[in-house]
């Protein structure tokens, strides 16, 4: 029986990167070839596979045929099959090296990565870690889609069953302006956020349901006149008199840091907001890879817990809060 004639790699990344920018040329760019190139990769595609995949409308229109949206989903997966090949035989012989394309949240990223990444580089020199900065959602969208290798995220969060490693639980803490009367409190009981104006993120951060549920609030608490994209931006509301909002203890050292006009007090009977834990495919030839990094994250986070709790001492909260503050993640995991 004489053997098909099979499309290459190169043609089904071509395709793929249209499918992923609907466009000929940003396509051409992201695979370091000319549009024309990549153009004529496309129709040697469409030729050998016999079919019309793509609807050429004008240069700024591209549409797929529902047979080409089939079949560009079906080249990711042949694709993320090639490369986890390749990864396989890399795992094998030295750990964390070529290319690993991590995921992280908003309200991890920030305050993990700039000590995180300097030390992975030291340690894994041969490691070419690419970042992308995205909510759950959209993190969970493209490590199934295999443009994501590994993901940090914080639990509880519905992933379904990817397999994880769960690394450290963190708390949240109630960021108020210097000189507010709750300040005064060694710990604020939750009735006493009642009479206050709570500022939240926007829909999509999943911290902002860690720390309602943390505290018990219902979605009337939350302030809808105004919700930001960022922890950033609550916490310099807060400095400005604006209101309060609740933060994970990873941002407490730059966030609360001195000078900020923000000072931070544990919420009497709160349970622990969220666990942070890595993410990946079922399968993954790298989950040795990922026990490395997740080592490494789980000091660097470690790290910051400490420099939050001496900075929670500094500013005036009880030593017994503050230690209960940042939970033992051995015994969490128990």
């Amino acid at each position: 029986m004489a053997q098909k004639a099979l499309p290459t790699l190169r043609q089904l990344r071509y395709l793929v990167a249209v499918s992923d920018t609907r466009h000929f040329g940003r396509a051409a760019e992201t695979c370091a070839v000319t549009q024309s190139t990549l153009s004529a990769g496309v129709q040697e595609l469409e030729t050998l596979l016999g079919v019309r995949l793509i609807e050429r409308r004008s240069r700024r229109q591209v549409v797929f045929t529902p047979l080409g949206e089939d079949l560009a989903q079906r080249a990711r997966a042949l694709l993320a099959d090639a490369e986890a090949l390749v990864d396989t035989a890399q795992a094998g012989t030295r750990p964390l090296t070529g290319e690993l394309h991590l995921g992280v949240i908003p309200t991890i990223g920030p305050y993990v990565l700039p000590s995180l990444i300097p030390t992975v580089r030291t340690a894994y020199p041969d490691l070419r870690l690419f970042l992308r900065e995205e909510t759950s959602a959209s993190l969970l969208a493209r490590l199934h889609a295999g443009r994501l290798d590994v993901a940090l995220m914080a639990l509880p969060y519905a992933i379904g069953d990817l397999p994880r490693l769960e690394l450290v639980s963190e708390p949240v803490v109630l960021a108020l302006p210097e000189g507010h009367p709750l300040s005064a409190l060694p710990e604020v009981p939750l009735e006493a956020l009642s009479d206050e104006t709570l500022l939240m993120l926007e829909d999509g951060h999943c911290l902002r349901e860690h720390a309602m549920e943390a505290c018990r609030l219902t979605r009337s608490r939350q302030n809808e006149a105004f919700q930001a994209t960022s922890l950033a931006t609550l916490a310099r509301m807060v400095a400005g008199g604006v209101g309060l909002t609740l933060i994970p203890a990873l941002a407490v050292p730059e966030e609360a840091r001195p000078g900020s006009g923000i000072t931070v007090r544990p919420v009497a009977d709160t349970a622990s907001a969220r666990t942070l834990a890595l993410l990946w495919r079922p399968g993954s030839p790298r989950a040795r890879d990922y026990a490395l990094l997740g080592a490494a994250i789980e000091r660097t986070v470690r790290a910051i817990l400490e420099s939050a709790a001496k900075r929670l001492a500094a500013l005036g909260v009880p030593a017994d809060p503050a230690g209960a503050l940042l939970s033992d993640p051995d015994k969490d995991r128990s």
